[in-house]
């Protein structure tokens, strides 16, 4: 019970600590990305992606921001966070699907079909959102456990080391991420043979890596901005108490 209370108290420092604009990136990146995944982008014998591609990398790489700054264990508080939050919209979305109202599009075409659709899209399937959440779950430790640990033999404090850590970590942690997902959702339900779960877990990392590659300067400004301001220092202080 005690280290519940203490978890819980963390985690809302935490909150308090994070500046808003990351946190709400963070969780709008998860629920779009979950959307986007019900369309795909391209599909051929060993590789597939999906429209989440997109927006995937943008979780990853404010888990990066926040392992450089606030450490392993607030990056995977955060993304259970945003979990959580997009378990509460997929059951919203759910919940409204199943009510009688139509969707816009319905009066666009006529067709009933096409309201049955975007019902069964929006309120999407129970296997995919557990196994996207597992995924999530699983790639974020991950994540956090590999940043932590390249950081650790790092000497030097710049860009390079930055990204060094986030791309090894990011690398890693998305093959795992689209690992996980195609082994519980489409090898079981939408049969996918064995190298095509491979295949395209490896494939769709490495364009999700390359999409943080490209906008990972950015990422690394952003923390030494907040190193600069000094942000985060309630939390980093309660961290330090904590240790001692």
């Amino acid at each position: 019970m005690k280290c519940i209370k203490k978890e819980w108290e963390s985690t809302k420092l935490l909150l308090r600590n994070v500046p808003s604009p990351v946190i709400t990136l963070f969780v709008v990146s998860v629920i779009v990305m979950n959307l986007l995944a019900n369309k795909e982008l391209f599909s051929a014998r060993y590789l597939a992606l999906d429209c989440g591609f997109v927006v995937s990398w943008v979780s990853f790489l404010c888990m990066d921001i926040l392992c450089k700054r606030f450490g392993a264990k607030a990056s995977v508080r955060i993304s259970v966070y945003a979990l959580l939050i997009n378990l509460c919209v997929c059951l919203l979305f759910k919940v409204l699907s199943l009510t009688p109202g139509m969707w816009g599009e319905f009066y666009t075409t006529g067709m009933p079909e096409v309201n049955a659709a975007l019902n069964a899209t929006v309120g999407g399937s129970w296997y995919v959102v557990l196994g996207s959440s597992i995924a999530m779950l699983s790639s974020s430790c991950v994540n956090a456990v590999l940043n932590k640990a390249v950081a650790a033999r790092l000497k030097k404090d710049n860009f390079a080391a930055f990204a060094l850590r986030s791309y090894v970590s990011t690398g890693i942690a998305q093959f795992a991420d689209n690992l996980v997902f195609a082994l519980l959702v489409s090898h079981v339900f939408f049969g996918w043979s064995w190298i095509q779960v491979f295949t395209c877990s490896l494939t769709g990392a490495f364009f999700e890596l390359l999409c943080e590659v490209f906008i990972s300067p950015l990422g690394y400004r952003v923390v030494k901005q907040w190193e600069n301001e000094d942000i985060g220092r309630e939390y980093l202080e309660y961290l330090t108490q904590d240790d001692e």
